[in-house]
C-alpha cells in the first residue's frame, strides 16, 4: 500500500483581510442542522507541462491566498454550537505530500479507496469543529503527476458551493485578475431560530473499514438506452440521466439483498435536491433539501415504476416547497430528515443515499495544466451512490460504496454490467 510523506505544513492566509463587518459569519438554519463533517473531492493530473512542474505549489499557494479573501468563512473557525463562524483569518491548511508510488497504482486500483492517500490522514468525513474548514493537500508521485485534495466544511458548504469554490480557485490559478462573487448571506434565506438547542439531522458518522468503493461508468449511449427502455414501458416522460441511473443502481441494490436474504425487504433512497433557485445561485452555504422515495413491492423496483415514483416525489417535493415561505423551508428539511431516520432505526428498509455533483465543472477543473483525468471521493458510509459527470462526454461517473460482501455481489450483476462499467477493471 502506497505511504506519504509530508514535505510541509503551512497555513494560507488571506490576502485581503477580512473586513471587521464580516468577522462573524452567522450560519444559517441549514448549516446548522447539516452534517459537520468535511468534504473530500480530489483531482488527479498525471502529465503536467514542464513549465509548471516546479511552480505548482507557489501559483496553488497565491491564487488560493486570493480566493479566500471572497471565501473568507472558510479561513475561520466554526462556533462550537455551529452557530457562527469566527471570520478571524487564521488561513487554511496546506500540506505538500510526497507520495512513494505512481499514480498509476492509485488510479488503476479496482477499488477507489486508494485514493484515501491523497487526503490529509483521517481527515476525510471527520468533524469540522476543531479543525480549519478549509485543507488542502497537493500531492506529488513519483511518476511526476500530481493530485490536489481539498475537504471542505459541510456545515459551511453544500456540494453546489463546493463546486462553486473550486471553479472560482482554479479560474483564479489562470488568472490573478479574476474576482469571484460568492454571497455569505444564506442565514437572511434560512434564520436560526432566537433559542437554538437542535442536534443535527442526522448523526455525525465516519465510514467503517468495512466498506468499499468502486466506481462505474454510464456512457452517454448506454444512458440513452435506459431511457429509451424506461419511457417505452411507462408513461414516463424525459427521464433524467440520473433518475434512470439511480433506478438501476437502487434495483442492483435490491437484487443482491434478496440474494443474501432470500426476501424482499421495502427500500428508502434520498436525493438531494438544490434549492437554488428560488435561493440564488451564488448564495454560498446548505441550500438542500431531500426527496424520500420508498418501495414497498418488488414491482415498485422495475425501472419504469421507480422513475415513475421518484418523478412524482420530485414534482410534489416542488409543489410543497414553491409556496413555502422561505423561513419554513429548513424546519421542512429537518422533518424529513428526522422521517429518513426513523425508518433506519426501525430497521425496517434498506435505505440507499444519492447525491449529484452533475453539471458542477468539476470534471473539468483547470488550475493552468489541463484537465483532470480523475474527480473522486473519499470513499463514504455504505449504499451511498454518488454521481458526477465523467471526464468526456455527456454521460455519468457513479461512486458506489457498498459493504465488502455486499460489493462482492454487487459488482457481478449482469443488468448493472449490461449498462455500466467499472471504471477500473479488477484484476482481483
Amino acid at each position: 500500500m502506497a505511504s506519504s510523506t509530508i514535505i510541509s505544513r503551512k497555513m494560507i492566509k488571506l490576502l485581503s483581510p477580512t473586513p471587521p463587518s464580516l468577522r462573524c459569519h452567522k450560519l444559517s438554519f441549514m448549516d446548522h442542522i447539516n452534517f459537520h463533517l468535511h468534504s473530500p473531492y480530489a483531482f488527479f493530473y498525471p502529465k503536467i507541462p514542464q513549465n509548471y512542474s516546479s511552480k505548482i505549489s507557489q501559483i496553488l499557494e497565491n491564487s488560493l491566498s486570493k480566493v479566500l479573501s471572497f471565501y473568507y468563512p472558510l479561513a475561520g473557525k466554526i462556533n462550537n454550537n455551529y452557530t457562527y463562524v469566527d471570520c478571524n483569518d487564521t488561513g487554511a491548511e496546506y500540506l505538500n505530500v510526497r507520495i512513494d508510488c505512481p499514480m498509476s497504482q492509485i488510479i488503476n486500483d479496482p477499488y477507489n479507496d486508494a485514493v484515501g492517500v491523497v487526503f490529509p490522514q483521517d481527515l476525510p468525513w471527520s468533524s469540522s469543529l476543531n479543525r480549519s474548514p478549509l485543507v488542502v493537500q497537493l500531492s506529488h508521485f513519483d511518476c511526476g503527476g500530481i493530485a490536489v485534495s481539498a475537504c471542505t466544511s459541510h456545515t459551511i458548504f453544500d456540494g453546489h458551493s463546493l463546486s462553486k469554490f473550486i471553479n472560482d480557485w482554479a479560474s483564479t490559478a489562470r488568472n490573478m485578475d479574476f474576482k469571484p462573487s460568492p454571497q455569505f448571506n444564506a442565514s437572511t434565506f434560512f434564520p436560526l431560530p432566537s433559542e437554538t438547542n437542535l442536534s443535527s439531522t442526522l448523526p455525525t458518522t465516519h465510514p467503517s473499514k468495512r466498506h468499499v468503493s468502486r466506481m462505474y461508468n454510464f456512457s452517454s449511449s448506454n444512458l440513452t438506452r435506459l431511457k429509451d427502455m424506461v419511457t417505452k414501458e411507462s408513461h414516463v416522460k424525459n427521464p433524467t440521466r440520473i433518475e434512470v441511473a439511480s433506478a438501476l443502481v437502487h434495483k442492483c441494490g435490491v437484487t443482491m439483498s434478496m440474494e443474501k436474504s432470500g426476501m424482499f425487504k421495502p427500500t428508502l433512497m434520498t436525493h438531494a435536491m438544490n434549492l437554488r433557485p428560488p435561493i440564488p445561485l451564488n448564495t454560498m452555504g446548505n441550500a438542500v433539501c431531500i426527496i424520500l422515495t420508498t418501495t414497498v413491492t418488488e414491482d415498485e423496483v422495475k425501472l419504469p415504476n421507480f422513475v415513475a415514483k421518484l418523478q412524482k416525489d420530485k414534482q410534489q417535493l416542488r409543489d410543497k416547497l414553491k409556496d413555502m415561505k422561505k423561513d419554513m423551508m429548513p424546519l421542512y428539511t429537518l422533518e424529513l430528515g428526522k422521517n429518513a431516520m426513523n425508518i433506519i432505526e426501525k430497521d425496517t428498509h434498506d435505505v440507499y443515499v444519492c447525491s449529484g455533483m452533475t453539471n458542477t465543472g468539476l470534471h473539468k477543473i483547470d488550475f493552468g495544466w489541463g484537465e483532470p483525468v480523475r474527480v473522486t471521493l473519499a470513499t463514504s458510509n455504505k449504499n451511498n451512490f454518488i454521481f458526477m459527470d465523467e471526464q468526456s462526454g455527456d454521460g455519468l461517473n457513479v461512486l458506489i460504496t457498498l459493504t465488502k460482501d455486499y460489493m462482492l455481489k454487487f459488482q457481478s450483476n449482469k443488468e448493472l454490467l449490461e449498462f455500466a462499467s467499472p471504471v477500473v477493471e479488477s484484476t482481483k
